[in-house]
C-alpha cells in the first residue's frame, strides 16, 4: 500500500535524468524532504532547475551523494558498473541505493563489494519509448508497470520498503524475483527484440524502403536504440541471450522447413500456434 508520508523525510539523489532518471523525478517530486540530481550533461541539468525537476543537481557527483540517503542509479548499465565501486568514497554516511538497470546479475555482484553502511537492491521497470532524454520524461511514466526487484543476500528490510514503497509511489507494480532469474527472462522478453529488429534493417534491401508499413515500423523499432546503451546490456547477459537465440532459432528453423517443403497445414498450425500463445502471454501479464 501506498505510503504518502514514507519518503517525506528522505534527500533522494538520481544518478542520471534521462529519460528513465527524469521520469522518477517528476513523480517522486513533493513526495521527498528533497529531491537531488547527478547528470553529466549541463543542459540537461539546467533544463531540470528550470522546470523545479529537482532541487539540486550537478554534474559532479561529490556534490550531491554525500546528502543522500535514497541513492537511485538511473544511468545506462555500464555507468552504473562504473559508478558503484565510487559510492564508498563518494558517499561517506548510509544510505540506501537502489539501481534501475536493464540487467541484475553484474550489479548485484557489484553491490556485495560496498560497505555494510550501503543497504542495497537492485531494480528494473520494463518501460520506455522511442524518445530518450529528460525532455521526454513524464510524471506517470511507471504507471501500471511491471518493476522487478532484485533482492540479494545483504538486502535490508529498510530496503526492502523502500523499493515497495518507490514502486507504489510511481504506480508501478513490484515484482520480486532472483537476479539471474531476471536476466533470463529479460533476454528473451527484451534484449532478444533488439537482436531481431537489428537483423530485419540489416536484411532489408534499401529499394524496399518504398514499402515500408506499420508492421516493418513497430518490428525494426528497437534497432534506432543507441550501441552505447545496448552493449553493456549485451554485454553483462550475453550467456541469456545466446539461450534466447537458440531458442528462437528452433522456431525460425522450423517455419523456414514448412516454407520449403510447401507444408502450408504445419505452416498454419505454427501461426496458429503463435497466435494463441500472444494471446496467453498478453493476457499473463495484464
Amino acid at each position: 500500500m501506498d505510503d504518502p508520508e514514507f519518503f517525506a523525510n528522505t534527500r533522494i539523489a538520481i544518478v542520471g535524468l534521462g529519460l528513465m532518471g527524469g521520469s522518477l523525478a517528476l513523480g517522486l517530486r513533493g513526495r521527498c524532504r528533497s529531491l537531488l540530481a547527478v547528470d553529466p550533461d549541463p543542459v540537461t541539468n539546467e533544463l531540470a532547475l528550470g522546470e523545479d525537476i529537482v532541487d539540486q543537481v550537478s554534474t559532479d557527483p561529490a556534490e550531491i551523494l554525500p546528502q543522500a540517503d535514497l541513492i537511485l542509479l538511473a544511468a545506462p548499465v555500464g555507468a552504473i558498473l562504473e559508478i558503484i565501486p565510487r559510492l564508498p568514497a563518494l558517499t561517506p554516511g548510509p544510505a540506501v541505493v537502489l539501481d534501475i538497470g536493464s540487467t541484475k546479475v553484474a550489479i548485484c555482484q557489484a553491490y556485495n563489494d560496498l560497505p555494510a553502511r550501503f543497504e542495497a537492491i537492485g531494480g528494473h521497470p520494463m518501460c520506455g519509448k522511442a524518445l530518450g532524454g529528460l525532455a521526454h520524461a513524464e510524471a506517470n511514466f511507471f504507471h501500471g508497470v511491471p518493476f522487478a526487484f532484485t533482492p540479494v543476500p545483504r538486502t535490508t528490510e529498510r530496503a526492502l520498503e523502500t523499493a515497495d514503497q518507490l514502486a507504489n509511489a510511481l504506480g508501478a507494480r513490484p515484482l520480486w524475483v532472483g537476479p539471474n532469474t531476471h536476466d533470463s527472462w529479460v533476454a528473451t522478453t527484451s534484449h532478444l527484440p533488439h537482436i531481431l529488429a537489428t537483423a530485419l534493417v540489416l536484411s532489408t534491401e534499401d529499394e524496399a524502403s518504398n514499402l515500408i508499413g506499420p508492421g516493418f515500423r513497430s518490428a525494426s523499432r528497437l534497432a534506432s536504440s543507441p550501441s552505447s546503451v545496448m552493449l553493456p546490456i549485451m554485454e553483462t547477459n550475453r550467456s541469456h541471450i545466446l539461450e534466447a537465440i537458440a531458442r528462437f532459432r528452433l522456431h525460425l528453423d522450423d517455419l523456414e522447413d514448412c516454407l520449403t517443403r510447401s507444408d502450408y497445414d504445419s505452416l498454419k498450425s505454427n501461426l496458429d500456434l503463435g497466435a494463441e500463445h500472444k494471446a496467453l502471454l498478453a493476457g499473463i501479464q495484464a
